[in-house]
Order: C-alpha cells, then sequence, then structure tokens
C-alpha cells in the first residue's frame, strides 16, 4: 500500500536532489525491483486502483486547490499546443514543431511547477519538475511511450510523498488530473503525429498508454450491464466514454486507426474475450508489471532521486 501523508511531512525529511539515471545495464534491474521508488510506484498505482472501483468518471469527489492548480498548468500545456501549430516538412510523422513545444516545457517547467507546491516546499522543485518533463515524450525522436506516461505517474507520486496532494485527492487525481493530461497527450500525439516509442505494434496493448487501461477497467468492475465483450461495439464506446476511463482511450483508438479492431489492436481484441473486469483488471496489472516495469528499454530512462529513491526498501 502506498502512503499518502495526511499531514505534510517533516520538513527534514527529504534532502532534495535532481533525479537521475541509475539503470545502466541489464542487470541492474534487480535493483529497481528491489528499490523504494519501485514498492512506492507500483503502492501509487494499486492505491489508486481500489480508489476507482466501480466509480464513474462523473462522480461527485472533492477537488482541492493542489487539484486545481495541476489542471491550471495542464490547461497551459494545452493552450501551448494551439500555439505552436505543425510545421510543413516532407516526413509525415514526427513534426519538428514539437520540438519548439517542447522547449517551452524544459524552460519553464520548474516555475510550473513551484506554483503547484506549497510555499514551505518550493524546494522540491528541482526535483519533482524533471518528472514533469520526461512526461511528455521525447524531443530527439519526438516519440511518446508508456515510459513517458510512467514519468507522470511518478511525478503525482512525489506530489503525494511531500505532502502537495493528499488520500482525499485521490479519485481527482485520476478523474480529474490524469483524464486531463490523457487528454492533452492525446492531443500532442495527434497534433505532432508523435511515434510511439518502443511499441509492441500490433501487439502491445495500446500505441502510446497503459495506465488508463488499467484504472479503466477498475471503474468497470461489477458494472450491471456492461462487460469486456462490449467494449469492442463502437455504439457502447460512444455512449459511456464520458464515464470510463477505459471507453474513452478504446474511443481514441477508433478515430485514430482504420480497419479491423481485431487487426490494429490485437491484444485489447483479447482481452474482450475475458469474461469479467475484475479479471482484465488483475491480467493488465500483471502486463503492466510484465511489459513496462520489467522491460529495460523502458525503465533506463527512469530517474531517481530523494522522493523516488533507488534505495533497497527497508526491511
Amino acid at each position: 500500500k502506498f502512503g499518502f501523508d495526511d499531514k505534510p511531512p517533516n520538513p527534514v525529511s527529504f534532502s532534495f536532489m535532481v533525479p537521475k539515471k541509475e539503470i545502466s545495464m541489464v542487470p541492474d534491474m534487480g535493483k529497481w525491483k528491489r528499490s523504494q521508488a519501485y514498492a512506492d510506484y507500483m503502492g501509487f498505482i494499486l492505491t489508486l486502483n481500489e480508489g476507482v472501483k466501480r466509480k464513474k468518471l462523473t462522480c461527485e469527489y472533492q477537488v482541492s486547490e493542489t487539484v486545481e492548480k495541476l489542471l491550471a498548468m495542464l490547461a497551459t500545456l494545452d493552450r501551448w499546443i494551439d500555439e505552436t501549430p505543425p510545421i510543413d516538412q516532407p516526413s509525415r510523422f514526427g513534426n519538428k514543431a514539437y520540438r519548439t513545444w517542447y522547449a517551452k516545457l524544459d524552460q519553464e517547467a520548474e516555475a510550473l511547477v513551484t506554483a503547484i507546491l506549497p510555499s514551505e516546499r518550493h524546494d522540491a522543485a528541482p526535483e519533482i519538475a524533471v518528472y514533469l518533463k520526461e512526461a511528455v515524450g521525447n524531443s530527439t525522436r519526438i516519440d511518446y511511450g508508456t515510459g513517458h506516461e510512467a514519468a507522470f505517474a511518478a511525478f503525482l507520486c512525489c506530489l503525494c510523498k511531500v505532502g502537495a496532494l493528499r488520500m482525499e485527492d485521490q479519485l481527482a487525481i485520476i478523474f480529474k488530473v490524469f483524464d486531463k493530461y490523457l487528454q492533452v497527450m492525446h492531443k500532442l500525439q495527434k497534433t505532432y503525429r508523435m511515434e510511439p516509442a518502443g511499441s509492441q505494434g500490433v501487439w502491445g496493448l495500446d500505441d502510446f498508454q497503459f495506465l488508463p487501461f488499467i484504472w479503466g477497467s477498475s471503474q468497470l468492475i461489477d458494472h450491471p450491464t456492461l462487460e469486456p465483450r462490449h467494449f469492442v461495439e463502437e455504439k457502447v464506446v460512444n455512449e459511456y466514454h464520458q464515464d470510463y476511463m477505459f471507453l474513452e482511450c478504446i474511443k481514441f483508438i477508433n478515430e485514430m486507426k482504420t480497419g479491423p479492431f481485431a487487426e490494429h489492436s490485437n491484444q485489447l481484441w483479447n482481452i474482450s474475450a475475458v469474461p469479467s473486469w475484475s479479471k482484465v483488471n488483475q491480467g493488465l496489472i500483471r502486463m503492466y508489471k510484465a511489459e513496462c516495469l520489467e522491460k529495460f528499454p523502458v525503465i533506463q530512462h527512469f530517474k531517481f532521486g530523494s522522493l523516488l529513491s533507488i534505495q533497497p526498501v527497508k526491511p
């Protein structure tokens, strides 16, 4: 379990640092799996997974000042996309205007994070801002994948660890903040025709995302009428996507891809044959660990600091 701090931590408990890479070779992967960072990250994902169980995106929940500030920050990133239209270039994919957009974030990230943190926690901004910059794709390759998505979850996890986000923010973290992040990422991917990072093609779950399928399947557990077999039906998706993150992602796939669903999204097609949402949810968590968190090409880019530490879990 991830311990959300209900009281802000003692100010001396962290000596903040700029996070850096620690996993440089395949044998280092054991260090990652045993690390406090892995335990905290996975605990965070699973705590949120429990929190959203059987709940609609449109349900009632509290929205704190920090959540409002996070939404304002994401709205700024969104506005910068509008201000940075794609350029004319010969290659269809990887529009170079993305680099202009990214340079703006690179320059402003620390200030954006400072604005979100309570005043006595501004010293954490340089550490936490690194995860925000890693969360929007790679400006050299103009690609985006599950490692970038993980950096955003790590960013939110760090905000919890410093007490900026609290236990009672759980639903808003996913339904407001992560949902808005997803919309901005979809817009980036579409506008700049970003490449999928380390994609397994039709064998991956999705070209870009993973976590919304985990949390989205948890939302649907014990749903009275919607079963996994229904999400391949376009009319179901169109009717329910406002309530369920899983269907929101399917809707985006349907907009971006042509041809039979079974061909362009084979793994998801297979998942639609699973009898219950709780089985889907458990299976996706296993798959996430195996396909994302235990894959060297993904984790070699992960950065460790004082909040997400490479140190082994204390017994």
